[in-house]
């Protein structure tokens, strides 16, 4: 039996809010294949929007493939395929988004990380030392230090020997830019913030030089817990006036 649909709540952007609702209860397979979806009515009420904005979140579901038209019978649900890996709608300035960013990095980089232990070379060393260097003149020159931060870890990327990994590090960076500038926006607030992160980066080149696979995956991930702790640490109006201006000032990810 489908789990009946709560109220969306108030905001800009209802369709968006109720086309996602649907198309998460499509993918949980609430509504199988060949189902009929409730009436615009029905989900006008259970929703508590106007038939208006339940009618374009259809036609969004309609331009993912996920619901069909059948003239004087009704809109019924399609096998939802896969769809791709997508963060055009990033940057985001909200906390909660920036977090789940963060930690989709750290699922990623711990393995990295530890991978690089593994298999670092003299020259993944010297590479990483110069990236840690780049980064500290960034930061001393009173710059983000955004690019250099992604090419620190980058860098990392590359001693992994792993082509995938390297080219989803790349994908990531592309779409995900606006959130580290947040996060080192956040850090550069505060002195101690600024110097924990260099400790945190001290600590994950150490363990990659010394080739301690579990203690690179610990420092890893340990960086990236403490960068959600700073994030959680960030006033209110951090998030109400610097974070919405990073964002706006951002180009759009590419397509």
């Amino acid at each position: 039996m489908t789990p009946p649909l709560s109220a969306v709540r108030p905001g800009l952007r209802l369709a968006d809010q109720v086309a996602q609702r649907l198309e998460e209860q499509i993918r949980a397979r609430h509504f199988m294949p060949g189902d009929k979806l409730p009436t615009e009515a029905s989900l006008s009420q259970q929703l508590e929007v106007s038939r208006t904005v339940v009618r374009e979140a259809v036609s969004r579901l309609k331009s993912r493939n996920l619901v069909e038209s059948r003239q004087g019978s009704g809109v019924y649900v399609k096998a939802p395929g896969i769809e791709p890996l997508s963060f055009h709608d990033l940057p985001s300035a909200s906390k909660e988004a920036v977090i789940q960013i963060v930690e989709v990095r750290r699922a990623l980089e711990s393995e990295v990380a530890e991978l690089a232990a593994l298999r670092r070379s003299r020259e993944d060393l010297r590479r990483i030392h110069r990236a840690v260097k780049a980064l500290a003149e960034a930061v001393a020159q009173g710059r983000d230090g955004v690019d250099e931060d992604i090419a620190f870890h980058r860098a990392i990327g590359q001693a992994a020997r792993n082509p995938f990994l390297i080219s989803t590090l790349d994908y990531l960076a592309q779409h995900l830019r606006g959130a580290t500038r947040i996060t080192r926006a956040n850090e550069a607030r505060r002195a101690d913030f600024g110097q924990a992160v260099i400790a945190e980066h001290a600590d994950i080149v150490r363990a990659i030089e010394a080739g301690d696979a579990a203690a690179a995956r610990r420092a890893a991930a340990d960086h990236m817990n403490n960068a959600i702790a700073r994030i959680q640490q960030a006033d209110p109006r951090f998030w109400r006036e610097d974070g919405k201006r990073l964002a706006r000032e951002l180009p759009p990810p590419p397509s």
